[in-house]
């Protein structure tokens, strides 16, 4: 199986970590991984601005970089949300289109293609699970409480098979961090509203870490947390699969 690792920039410049640990897991389940040098930005802050017109060279690149691979995967929902819906570049359109179903999260990857659950980590601490909307609502990843159906979560799944981990689930299990890209720039005090609430129904559970696959939405919480003084840390999913030891 040759997978591509594709990390997006905030990744590769602000949680390096995330990006190792996301290329060790693919490699403990059996994935011959190969790292793209030439990747850059896939796009998405040109488009949430509303100039999706000024990614052209970003989405050429994109393809340059990835075509060919059998599976692209990435510790980012919105990023790989983002690559689904507007990867367009007129001149390689026909690869283009091929590689939008080649896209994947990390989490999505492990359940859906691997089809592995447990990948034989340790984690021994209470952990609140904060679920993304772009990884809920544009890549499926888990079930929306306002529809009626049955209810499932892939991200639940393998952190339910980690060894030691006390999973919390919050009230309001489904509910937005308010960090929305340029929405934390346009909307500063709503946004910090919005990841105060999220913060508190996790720490009624009295959480130790928080949890989740878009490392854009922990660091909105995460930069609250420090603001607050608060005990309770944040940890990308990926670092979470790939320890057998506390993360100090």
């Amino acid at each position: 199986m040759k997978v591509a690792l594709f990390i997006p920039c905030y990744i590769d410049q602000f949680f390096p970590k995330v990006a190792i640990a996301t290329l060790q897991v693919l490699e403990k389940v059996g994935c011959e991984v190969f790292y793209p040098v030439n990747q850059t930005c896939c796009g998405q802050p040109m488009a949430n601005a509303g100039y999706a017109s000024l990614a052209n060279s970003c989405n050429k690149n994109f393809i340059q970089n990835f075509y060919g691979f059998d599976y692209i995967v990435s510790p980012s929902g919105s990023c790989v949300a983002h690559v689904k819906e507007h990867l367009h570049y007129k001149p390689r359109e026909k690869e283009a289109a091929i590689m939008r179903n080649n896209v994947y999260e990390l989490t999505e990857f492990l359940t859906d293609v691997v089809k592995v659950v447990n990948v034989g980590a340790y984690f021994p601490h209470k952990v609140g699970l904060h679920t993304s909307c772009h990884g809920q609502r544009m890549l499926g990843l888990s079930s929306m409480s306002e529809r009626v159906g049955p209810s499932f979560s892939k991200p639940e799944q393998l952190l339910n098979e980690v060894k030691g981990l006390q999973l919390m689930r919050p009230a309001r299990v489904d509910e937005c961090c308010g960090f929305g890209g340029t929405f934390c720039v346009t909307e500063e005090a709503v946004s910090v509203r919005m990841g105060q609430d999220r913060i508190r129904d996790h720490a009624a559970n009295e959480v130790e870490y928080i949890t989740g696959g878009d490392v854009s939405c922990l660091m909105h919480l995460e930069g609250i947390l420090k603001r607050q003084k608060s005990r309770i840390k944040v940890v990308h999913i990926a670092e979470i699969l790939n320890t057998k030891w506390s993360i100090k």
